[in-house]
């Protein structure tokens, strides 16, 4: 049976950054992302160009209905997942007061509950292929209390604390679990114009989802456990730890 590394979110910015890394590293795939997103070209253009197997899957997983629905007709292709990427997420949209409930209830879903049923539902893959693999992808928001990504910086929060507890209890059956952390990245073009906006310092830090992928990947293979893309980040992290509350609420409560 092939084994397949299943990345979610596959189809654009950091998801198919990570997708072509993966591919030129040999690894077959398995991408999931929503219908019409590009996600069938991608999948041939991988196929083509680096020799690998690659099934695609156009899919809400917003749904348990649908992760499930995945899981099964991935069992059915006689297909083993031996890494697995959790990438699909619900950006941020603007202050909580404003928020629909419908909105923050599917960001929710798809931040929190996607990954940990998709993670449970494999986990026998994982065993079987050990040694394998996860990564869930997180956020420096996370670690950051921000306005306008309350719900957002809980479910990625969550993220982080789930997979620290979970690679502890995975350990023991050569899988590991690694979670990164990315900041501002140009995954789209309204990313890159509202990025511009930005002061001097922000800007800088903001990486390309290409190079945010190759960092991230080479980090994850090597099986660490915390990963924060870019120099700058890795600074504003460290910062972060030494900073007193007080003055690190004043610099933030204005972000935008």
């Amino acid at each position: 049976m092939k084994t397949y590394t299943l990345i979610t979110g596959a189809s654009t910015g950091f998801g198919k950054s990570l997708s072509i890394k993966c591919a030129k590293l040999g690894m077959n795939l398995i991408i999931v992302s929503l219908p019409h997103s590009g996600l069938q070209e991608l999948g041939e253009f991988l196929k083509a160009n680096f020799n690998i197997k690659v099934i695609a899957f156009e899919l809400d997983l917003s749904t348990v209905d649908n992760c499930n629905l995945l899981y099964d007709d991935i069992k059915k292709r006689r297909a083993s997942v031996k890494y697995l990427i959790n990438n699909a997420g619900v950006l941020s949209k603007g202050l909580f007061e404003n928020l629909s409930e419908d909105y923050f209830l599917k960001q929710i879903q798809v931040n929190v509950t996607t990954p940990t049923i998709l993670t449970k539902l494999f986990l026998d893959d994982f065993k079987a292929n050990a040694p394998s693999g996860i990564l869930n992808v997180s956020s420096m928001a996370s670690f950051f209390h921000l306005p306008k990504k309350q719900v957002y910086s809980g479910t990625k929060a969550y993220l982080l604390s789930f997979s620290k507890s979970l690679g502890k209890e995975l350990k023991k059956y050569g899988v590991w679990v690694s979670i990164v952390c990315p900041g501002g990245m140009n995954t789209t073009t309204g990313l890159c114009l509202q990025n511009r906006k930005l002061g001097w310092i922000p800007r800088k830090s903001i990486l390309n989802p290409e190079d945010a992928a190759n960092e991230t990947l080479d980090q994850f293979l090597k099986h660490k456990e915390l990963i924060v893309p870019g120099f700058l980040n890795k600074i504003f992290m460290f910062l972060d730890s030494i900073i007193p509350s007080k003055i690190k609420n004043r610099l933030t409560s204005n972000v935008a």
